[in-house]
């Protein structure tokens, strides 16, 4: 019995940090690109380049 509610919480803990952690890799990638569009020399506001980002990020899912 001890042993299923042992079960049972380190699954719920497993679930919490998986799904804690998933939009992780999609901001890298947003700050990834916005630091390589920058670097290009485009004059674009930061806000302007996390929008473009954001919108090519989501075209290629």
């Amino acid at each position: 019995m001890v042993k299923n509610i042992l079960i049972v919480i380190f699954i719920f803990v497993g679930l919490y940090i998986v799904l804690d952690f998933r939009d992780h890799n999609f901001k890298r990638a947003i700050d990834a690109c916005i630091a390589g569009s920058k670097k290009l020399g485009k004059q674009t506001t930061t806000q302007q380049a996390k929008e473009f980002c954001e919108d090519q990020i989501n075209k290629g899912k």
